[in-house]
């Protein structure tokens, strides 16, 4: 495979190819995970509204997506807000934490595809976040 050329950036086709692949992964995972928590599907396939609905799941404010438009806090946000999604389906472990982190995609993937995980609702404020109740792998 050739070269291929986007928005003036040049990648070779079989690293188009896996980012598409990539992309094709994340999109159908966030669609099951927005039907699993009770959320229009089409919520997923929009930019930006997508951020709005993610943060409705989390139990945070609205305007809480405009956040990830701040540089530099964005990142932290982003980690911050993996780690919520994954005590919205009862994972409050370090390991699973780490694994949300790291392996996003693919963790968000299995939240999504797994019968034995369900959503247990919005943990923003909770109890359940603090660290004293962190259960340790």
């Amino acid at each position: 495979m050739g070269n291929i050329g986007f928005l003036g950036m040049e990648m070779s086709g079989p690293t188009a190819a896996a980012t598409v692949f990539m992309v094709v992964i994340a999109i159908g995972a966030n669609c099951k995970l927005f039907m699993k928590c009770g959320q229009p599907i089409w919520a997923a396939l929009i930019p930006g509204y997508n951020v709005v609905v993610a943060m409705r799941i989390l139990g945070r404010p609205d305007a809480h997506a405009l956040l990830f438009l701040v540089p530099g806090f964005n990142v932290y946000f982003f980690f911050k807000t993996v780690i919520e999604l994954a005590q919205a389906f009862g994972k409050r472990t370090t390991t699973d934490f780490i694994l949300a982190s790291v392996f996003n995609v693919f963790y968000v993937l299995n939240l999504s595809l797994a019968y034995q995980e369900e959503y247990e609702g919005p943990v923003y404020g909770s109890a359940a976040k603090s660290p004293s109740n962190w259960q340790t792998a």
